[in-house]
């Protein structure tokens, strides 16, 4: 069984391993402290020291990364060592990008600072693989995309400071139609449907420092096509099937730190059936919103008081499809709603958002476009946010 994850998210071994071959290198091809016994081009940046020089590129959007590592032989190790995103860390200085597949060409991520989408490698996953239903994950400075090939269920995953796509380690038990989360470097994934159609209560929590997966406690109840996300340093799973023909409207909420489950009855009233997607739901500042399918309404939990209030309605259509092919995640402080528009001058993704703390006149939320995406179809296949 994997070791277990250390709690403090804060760092992790493989932020202090970057850092720690970045420095080597410097020791090795030396450092510019500011003494006239390098040549010029032997500065980051010329005229400044390294240290200020980092401290410059780490606030440097990282969509221009992969631009900086063409520079020269030393920003391209600079960039590939990972040094200046744990750099990012230290100073706060993390952004959050979307990554979303809209089409079988692939993958695409989108800058909201920029304005900019940028597509990503091909996957060199088989065409079972890559064209079969899927899920993803962001954690850490991956993109987890989990799906089946011919004779098993697979794991790819996207590595944002080596640009390019690996297969990644199973789960102990894999799954599919599970609710998961991520928090820093770790995610857990819980529930789901093994590959004989069985209905798990297992839950497995993910290190991607290290690559592996830890067995966790089971939960109380087994459920599929569940939500998962984490609120105030807990994991909390909602909704989802526990048998083709059973709903369910309990939660249950697994703290790291006692390794245990607590099971919160009426914490999901809207249940989904087996043709409606998993609950859409999205935690902002630790607090928690879903999307009503039936109705295309947003809600806001109250956690002390376990009911749900309304707030006012998206700006695309859940109910046309069940739920499937829209997004509903949080991207930063505010909340983010990715989903399919037809017009007279064709088909497009468009990018809503609205921050909570800007509040709702009279029932009415003032989403603002943040991008659009032509010629790629209406329904979203998977998105993820991630930040760093």
């Amino acid at each position: 069984m994997a070791k277990k994850a250390c709690l403090d998210f804060s760092s992790s071994e493989d932020d202090e391993e970057r850092m720690n071959n970045f420095l080597e290198m410097n020791r090795r091809e030396g450092v510019n402290d500011g003494f006239s016994r390098h040549r010029p081009n032997d500065s980051l940046l010329p005229g400044l020291v390294d240290d200020v020089a980092l401290n410059c590129l780490a606030w440097v959007s990282r969509s221009d990364y992969a631009s900086l590592s063409c520079i020269n032989k030393r920003y391209n190790k600079l960039i590939n060592s990972g040094y200046l995103f744990g750099l990012r860390k230290q100073l706060g200085a993390l952004e959050q990008f979307v990554y979303l597949v809209c089409d079988p060409r692939g993958w695409e991520a989108f800058d909201p600072k920029l304005n900019r989408w940028i597509t990503l490698p091909k996957m060199p996953c088989d065409e079972c693989f890559n064209h079969a239903d899927k899920e993803s994950l962001a954690v850490g400075c991956e993109l987890l995309v989990f799906g089946r090939e011919l004779m098993e269920f697979a794991i790819w995953k996207y590595n944002l400071i080596r640009r390019g796509w690996v297969k990644c380690q199973g789960m102990n038990r894999s799954r599919c139609l599970f609710g998961s989360s991520s928090l820093g470097s770790i995610a857990i994934v819980a529930g789901g449907s093994d590959g004989f159609g069985k209905v798990l209560k297992s839950a497995e929590l993910y290190d991607s420092s290290s690559g592996s997966w830890e067995l966790l406690p089971n939960m109380h109840t087994p459920r599929r096509l569940c939500s998962g996300f984490f609120m105030d340093g807990k994991f909390y799973v909602i909704g989802g099937m526990s048998s083709p023909t059973v709903s369910l409207t309990c939660g249950e909420e697994y703290d790291l730190s006692t390794r245990t489950w607590q099971k919160i009855e009426g914490m999901y009233p809207y249940v989904n059936g087996a043709s409606q997607a998993p609950p859409l739901v999205a935690v902002v500042d630790n607090q928690l919103y879903a999307v009503e399918h039936l109705t295309n309404m947003v809600r806001k939990y109250d956690k002390e008081k376990n009911t749900w209030s309304e707030l006012g309605r998206l700006p695309v259509r859940a109910d046309s499809s069940n739920g499937w092919g829209l997004a509903f995640k949080a991207c930063g402080e505010k909340l983010l709603v990715v989903g399919g528009q037809r017009a007279p001058e064709g088909e497009a993704i468009v990018l809503n958002s609205w921050c909570p703390k800007s509040g709702v006149n009279n029932g009415t939320i003032d989403w603002q476009v943040l991008g659009v995406k032509e010629h790629v179809g209406v329904f979203v296949y998977n998105c993820a946010v991630m930040c760093c």
